[in-house]
């Protein structure tokens, strides 16, 4: 539409359709259809169409005023970035298993080197911040890798891998996870989720049977679950929820072990990438102690 308002304003200011269309490199017919299109899509006659030549009636007036301050703010979206960025708002969208360990450490670091950026984090699932980054909601969201792929227009950098245990009660017996996951009730992390479509494919390409007794979106909650002896579990060794409860043991997988990538999501051509390239920077800084830890 900025296009049809740059046309609009031109017929304004050259006179008429074919002298605007002859500034702006378009026939008449073309400047008439994309005025004829601004009006359908404000529902108004912009033009007094009686007379010889365009003049503008009193609606077409009023949206000549407001369109010119947005084509001129419009030209402006190109000068965002340097200090000027540095100093905006920062929109970031996490998962909750983020919030309480790397992301805090990183924000220490990203608002010592830049005081004046305004940070505003926005909890949700990995499907719905992946939807409010590409409906530009937010800047960016740290998230689970999603397992269809990352969209072209879309940047990803993993941050780290969290591999996948089996969960059981501590006093139940035996080693084996393929028994145990096979035997026990099985208290599934919930399939439409990110991490839950991973143990979906896990169970399939190792053509696992499992007893299905609880469905839930929330490691946690499936901790505590398993601690009472309800079932067993498949989840990702998450600092947030670490250590487990007293009453947990964990299981490895051995060599089929498998992983839920967390990262950060952006879109490559945003405004925002300097920020958001200083954000990933401090975040990878903020993982390196907990890793050396390990």
């Amino acid at each position: 539409m900025i296009t049809e308002l740059k046309t609009l304003i031109a017929v304004v200011r050259y006179g008429g359709f074919s002298a605007a269309g002859g500034q702006i490199g378009l026939t008449q017919s073309a400047v008439s259809s994309q005025i004829q299109r601004l009006e359908e899509s404000l529902g108004l006659t912009l033009f007094d169409r009686t007379r010889r030549s365009a003049v503008l009636n009193e609606a077409g007036a009023r949206v000549l005023a407001r369109a010119e301050e947005i084509v001129s703010l419009f030209s402006k979206l190109g000068d965002v970035g340097g200090d000027d960025e540095l100093a905006s708002t920062l929109r970031i969208g996490a998962i909750a298993s983020v919030q309480s360990t790397v992301l805090p450490r990183a924000m220490a670091a990203l608002r010592k080197e830049n005081p004046k950026l305004l940070v505003h984090i926005a909890p949700g699932v990995s499907m719905k911040l992946m939807d409010q980054l590409d409906s530009a909601e937010i800047d960016a969201a740290i998230m689970i890798r999603p397992p269809f792929g990352i969209l072209p227009e879309m940047t990803w950098q993993t941050l780290m891998h969290e591999p996948f245990k089996l969960l059981v009660r501590k006093d139940t017996k035996g080693r084996d996870w393929r028994a145990l996951l096979q035997s026990q009730p099985f208290l599934r992390y919930e399939r439409t989720s990110f991490g839950g479509r991973l143990v979906t494919r896990f169970l399939r390409e190792n053509k696992l049977a499992v007893q299905d007794a609880i469905e839930l979106d929330e490691i946690t909650g499936l901790m505590n679950l398993v601690s009472e002896g309800l079932g067993v579990a498949l989840v990702p060794m998450v600092e947030a929820y670490l250590p487990m409860p007293p009453g947990v043991r964990a299981l490895s997988l051995g060599d089929k072990t498998f992983y839920r990538e967390i990262g950060i999501l952006r879109k490559g051509m945003s405004s925002r990438r300097l920020v958001v390239q200083a954000l990933e920077r401090c975040l990878c800084e903020a993982l390196a102690p907990a890793a050396d830890s390990k």
